[in-house]
């Protein structure tokens, strides 16, 4: 099993994205974030640590553990939110280090914490200029749920 640990340092992509506050679970080469602006219930961002602004800089041991990484994403999502779809997008024009947008969607609205969460791209692409109202307690709720459901 790979090494379990939160990087020492964040790049810039990772302290937008509220690092290390927001972080899920951290990998040897990845960690997994909350998205703070929750498009979709469980929304996360996956980061690379390397110093990487193009997919294909990427070390070979990065793409490795990209495997294990999505995996548990997909499960730990699956099992806390029950999501219909999942969208993984790798936009990087704002953020140029390496690093995924990791979307749960939902063909219905989904209730978490006594608050709807919608999906208003349903069933075409992600809406990302729509975003569920969270407060920090609402998405340290998420976070621990995931937390809890990681394999």
């Amino acid at each position: 099993m790979t090494s379990l640990s939160i990087p020492s340092e964040f790049n810039a992509t990772m302290r937008k994205f509220g690092a290390p506050h927001t972080i899920i679970r951290s990998y040897q080469h990845w960690s997994v974030l909350l998205r703070p602006a929750q498009v979709t219930l469980g929304s996360l961002v996956l980061a690379a640590h390397e110093p990487a602004t193009a997919f294909s800089q990427l070390s070979t041991a990065s793409f490795t553990e990209l495997h294990e990484v999505t995996r548990a994403i997909e499960t730990a999502l699956s099992k806390a939110f029950h999501y219909d779809k999942i969208n993984y997008l790798m936009l990087m024009m704002v953020d140029p280090d390496v690093h995924f947008h990791v979307l749960p969607r939902y063909a219905q609205p989904e209730t978490f914490a006594g608050l709807e969460f919608t999906d208003a791209g349903w069933p075409a692409a992600p809406n990302l200029g729509h975003v569920n109202a969270t407060d920090a307690a609402v998405n340290q709720q998420i976070i621990n749920v995931l937390q809890s459901c990681w394999p």
